[in-house]
């Protein structure tokens, strides 16, 4: 059950482009404003401790984009690995690295070269030395089979054309048992097949969104068990930028899952 765009309508190269350009902008102008929300409001927004959000460089938080506060979903436990899928600015990246401590290790993966050059200077500002960021696409982790804990991911998954493959390659850098904490978004009536084709959409993190159920289905078929979606709240009310999330009833949404 593959959840892919339907060629040749879309170029998913195109697309991919689109959406790098989209957050190459959080990443060099977080300011500027945006169809979603971002920076020190979006953690406020999404409960993160205020604690966790003071101890990082000002520039992880600035272009903090995401959905969902992925560390409300389960422990992060000292020693363990983690890989943090989409890994932007690097916030949630610092974070799981505060949380498995000098015994643990996180790799972030992202595929926006501006973001990784952000989260590389931020882990350099906070001095942090247990966190690597890769460049790679979800659907083709840059991370060896069985090597993680824990997988984490934050408003990125809706972003992916091929959500089957992305799933997939979580389960395979998971180690037996181990648990999938992702923040995303659910939608509470389907795209169309133009909306699907609407680009500003996909980088509104609304047209790659899916119905719970066709999430949970996925989530099963990639080769987890015990998968869970639990609606959230509308987080984009209030961006910035007038978004047609409401019109779709987007949710945020929280996922667990286990290998």
């Amino acid at each position: 059950m593959t959840e892919t765009l339907d060629p040749p309508t879309v170029d998913i190269e195109a697309l991919r482009a689109s959406i790098r350009a989209e957050y190459a902008a959080v990443a060099s102008e977080p300011d500027r404003g945006f169809h979603f929300h971002t920076g020190y409001r979006l953690a406020a927004i999404l409960g993160y401790p205020q604690d966790w959000i003071e101890a990082l460089p000002r520039s992880a938080v600035m272009s903090m984009a995401g959905t969902g506060n992925p560390f409300a979903l389960g422990e992060i436990r000292a020693g363990e690995r983690v890989v943090d899928c989409g890994s932007g600015a690097g916030a949630d990246a610092l974070i799981a690295a505060r949380l498995v401590g000098p015994t643990g290790q996180v790799i972030g993966v992202d595929m926006t070269p501006e973001m990784l050059a952000t989260a590389r200077a931020n882990a350099a500002e906070a001095g942090v030395t247990s966190v690597e960021f890769r460049e790679g696409l979800l659907e083709a982790l840059p991370v060896p089979t069985g090597w993680a804990d824990v997988v984490i991911s934050n408003g990125v998954l809706n972003l992916v054309p091929d959500k089957a493959a992305a799933l997939a390659e979580m389960c395979r850098v998971l180690r037996p048992g181990g648990r999938l904490l992702a923040a995303d978004i659910v939608l509470e009536r389907a795209v169309s097949s133009n909306s699907k084709h609407d680009v500003s959409l996909w980088t509104g993190c609304i047209a790659g969104g899916l119905l719970a159920e066709e999430l949970l289905a996925l989530i099963a078929d990639a080769g987890f068990v015990d998968g869970v979606v639990v609606r959230g709240d509308d987080v984009f009310a209030g961006a910035p930028q007038q978004s047609s999330a409401a019109h779709f009833g987007t949710r945020g949404a929280g996922i667990t899952a286990r290998r």
